[in-house]
This record gives C-alpha cells, structure tokens and sequence, in this order.
C-alpha cells in the first residue's frame, strides 16, 4: 500500500466518534440510480458512516480502506464487510459490483488508477457515486471565527488535496458518463465539545500539532464559548455529489 495517504489513521478514534452522518436522502438517491441492490463498494470506508448507511438499501456492501485503525473502529452492521484495502486496487473479481462509493475521499485517490478499477469491478451500466463536503455553517459570527481557524491558524497544514474540497468537487477529474444530480445538505445539532471533537479529527489539526507542538484546540475553544453558550446549535454542510457510470 505504498501509494496510500494515511492522513486519519492517528485521529482514528476522533474520526469514527465525531464525524457527522450522512443525510438519508443522500443514500436513497444514489442507491436509486444503481442498476441494482446486490453489491455495493465503498472505498476509503473511515470508520463506516457510508458503509452502514448502503447497507439499508443493497444486500450486500463490501467497504475498504488502507488504514487498519480506522477499520477497527468500523461501525458493525448487518450485510457490511469491511477489508483493508486501496480504492486504486480493490479486491474484488472483476464485473461484480453495482455501486462504488466514495464519500469525503476520492480527492486522495490516484484517480487514474482508481477510474480503471470502477471500471474493473462494476457491472456494465454501474454506478459511480463521490461526495463531499465543505465546513460548516451556522451563523454570520460563528462562521468567521471557524474561517479564520481553518485559514489563517491551520491553512497552511492542509494537504493540497483539500483544494478539491473547497472546488466543491467540480474540479475533480470524472472521466465517467456523468449524470446530473442534485445538492444536499449534511446537518446535525451538536453541542460545542462535539464541534471541537470534529475539529479535533481534521488533518491539518493533527500536522499542526506535529509542527509546532502546541494544540490549537484551547484557543479555539475560548472563541467559540460565547457563541455556543452551553447549548445546541445547528450545523449544515454543504455537500456536494457526482454520479456517473461506467
């Protein structure tokens, strides 16, 4: 696994705790557009959140990735078999899938590599389905301290690959037969310790740390109070899907 960026691995246990879910509608839509329910494949599964969302609507969903404590921390469910494994080498026979998924990953694939294994593995007429999404959104005062967190205190920290993130992933590479689809939004209502503990689980966080030895967490923290005040808020982040087939 030589080609692997291994950016989660560390924060393996912050990622499976605190990443938010994916919105049902999101996986109803693309399981809708598979040929059919038998296999889904999810690449670069993280801690599972997609894996287990699919696994409501195919029989069977075969999830993969390259960081052995992320898949440690797999979320179990019924139907969901978790391997490790590359998305630009996924081990599965050729012609057996129906969906290969990428959710809030395929911009560290080699995707040239990764395109001709969707192709490999899924049946004719199957579906390729990536998402992303942005940081969060709460309210005008809120979102500029996030702002400025994540680009004037961790920007220069984040790997290049985050650009496609911030593209909304309409610079991504898609050499498929793309279909138009429609954008949706991720929301949950967190309280602040789980806000920090998404922040918590970003890379540029964790190579932060590496650089300087400080945490900026605190700091962070001290910013935010006031805005939180000891209740729920709202969060929504955009996000943004491409579908095509092979």
């Amino acid at each position: 696994m030589s080609s692997f960026k291994d950016h989660f691995s560390r924060q393996a246990a912050a990622y499976s705790r605190y990443r938010p879910a994916y919105p049902p509608e999101l996986i109803s839509y693309v399981a809708a557009l598979a040929p059919s329910r038998g296999l889904a494949i999810d690449c670069a599964t993280g801690s599972g959140q997609a894996a287990v969302a699919l696994a409501r609507h195919f029989e069977r969903v075969i999830a993969v990735d390259g960081s052995v404590p992320q898949l440690i921390r797999a979320m179990p469910a019924a139907g969901v078999t978790y391997l490790a494994g590359l998305a630009e080498r996924l081990p599965l026979r050729a012609a057996c899938g129906d969906l290969v998924a990428a959710a809030q990953a395929a911009h560290w694939f080699d995707f040239e590599r990764f395109y001709d294994e969707c192709r490999r593995v899924l049946r004719p007429g199957g579906l390729v389905a990536l998402w992303a999404y942005e940081k969060f959104h709460v309210d005008p005062a809120l979102d500029a301290i996030v702002d400025h967190f994540y680009v004037d205190v961790i920007g220069r920290f984040w790997p290049p690959e985050r650009r496609h993130i911030e593209a909304g992933y309409r610079d991504l590479p898609f050499p498929l037969a793309e279909e138009p689809a429609p954008a949706f939004t991720l929301a949950a209502e967190w309280d602040l310790e789980q806000a920090l503990g998404y922040f918590g689980s970003w890379s540029a966080v964790q190579r932060y740390r590496d650089s300087t030895g400080r945490d900026p967490l605190p700091e962070l923290r001290r910013a935010l109070e006031p805005h939180w005040a000891g209740r729920l808020r709202r969060l929504e982040w955009p996000l943004h899907l491409r579908v095509g087939r092979v």
